[in-house]
């Protein structure tokens, strides 16, 4: 595959991006009266105004992950996934998810899917300590083919609590934490090799098989608010799709990845399997690193004590974008 390997598999990162903004251009209405947003669109998580404390929204879902799921006729875990890319994106923030709401969308309605769908839900829940309070269920046959699982999170923080990253600054170190896997991102590139050159059965030299490896759910970095509450953090990034340029998200500082955490073999069997580079590579997957902190040198020691199998990576820089080492991931 070439560089742009994501793009041929049916994701291209550069469009979407623009698309993005050509749909942000034209959000300029304001709500006009109390409980008014913070901010601007764009950061991991919109804000709103609620008096002493601040109220966040967030929304994601599982993408392609639903088709490994349909291949490997196992659905238990994919609500992790749903619940997790949301509240992943509240503690990038420091804020605390309390309440979650569900939207399936289906050509034909499943009770097995629904049923083991639910167990993942209510798995993620727990583990964010959030209430599921209400969804939706679509039936939409000639619109969708298959099942769509996705979510809205609602978060909450006092307003001197959130951390936003506009105290990042050149000096700051880079604390990675390891991913458990590919996540929830990558899948339409993780599919098209494991399909190509591979089948969903094929095991990998810890035993798993490919499919089995691509369903483990997303991990829920719940020990977020822990570790800001005792540690000074100026910055957090969760590595989702688009890999290292998640970062440039929360500064316009650069960020420089010279001890990146070791990829779990998954990675290394797809780059290796689908000939991608590593540029392609860690700006489409998480690459073992799902999630970041970004703390004064004072705060690692705080860091590293409290997060298990945390690691200093990289350094914040002065010249904008993202390197791994010398080279730059564009």
């Amino acid at each position: 595959m070439s560089k742009n390997a994501y793009a041929e598999a049916g994701v291209d990162i550069d469009l979407e991006a623009t698309a993005i903004k050509a749909l942000i251009g034209n959000l300029t209405f304001r709500r006009k009266g109390s409980a008014t947003m913070m901010g601007s669109v764009g950061h991991f998580a919109g804000l709103i105004d609620f008096g002493e404390m601040a109220l966040a929204l967030t929304t994601d879902g599982v993408g392609t992950k639903m088709l490994v799921a349909d291949r490997m006729n196992d659905w238990s875990t994919v609500g992790i996934d749903c619940i997790a890319m949301n509240v992943n994106d509240l503690y990038v923030m420091n804020m605390e998810p309390v309440a979650f709401v569900d939207y399936i969308a289906t050509d034909k309605l499943s009770t097995r899917k629904m049923s083991q769908i639910g167990i993942g839900l209510n798995e993620g829940a727990r583990q964010a300590n959030i209430d599921i309070v209400g969804g939706e269920t679509a039936s939409l046959r000639g619109l969708v083919n298959g099942l769509d699982l996705a979510g809205t999170c609602l978060g909450m923080q006092k307003k001197d609590r959130i951390i936003t990253g506009e105290k990042i600054r050149p000096g700051d170190k880079i604390i990675g934490v390891r991913s458990t896997g590919v996540h929830s991102n990558g899948l339409s590139l993780a599919r098209s090799v494991v399909e190509k050159h591979a089948g969903y059965d094929e095991k990998l030299e810890n035993g798993r098989t490919l499919g089995q490896e691509l369903l483990v759910p997303t991990r829920i970095y719940h020990e977020v608010l822990k570790v800001t509450a005792a540690c000074t953090v100026h910055g957090m990034c969760h590595i989702t799709g688009g890999g290292l340029l998640n970062f440039r998200r929360l500064s316009d500082h650069g960020f420089r990845f010279d001890s990146p955490i070791t990829p779990p073999e998954i990675f290394s069997w797809i780059q290796k399997a689908g000939d991608i580079s590593a540029e392609e590579m860690y700006r489409t997957f998480n690459m073992g690193m799902g999630y970041a902190y970004v703390v004064p040198k004072e705060s690692v020691a705080c860091v590293l004590k409290m997060v298990n199998g945390a690691q200093v990576v990289g350094e914040v820089v002065k010249e904008p974008g993202a390197w791994l080492g010398e080279m730059e991931i564009t």
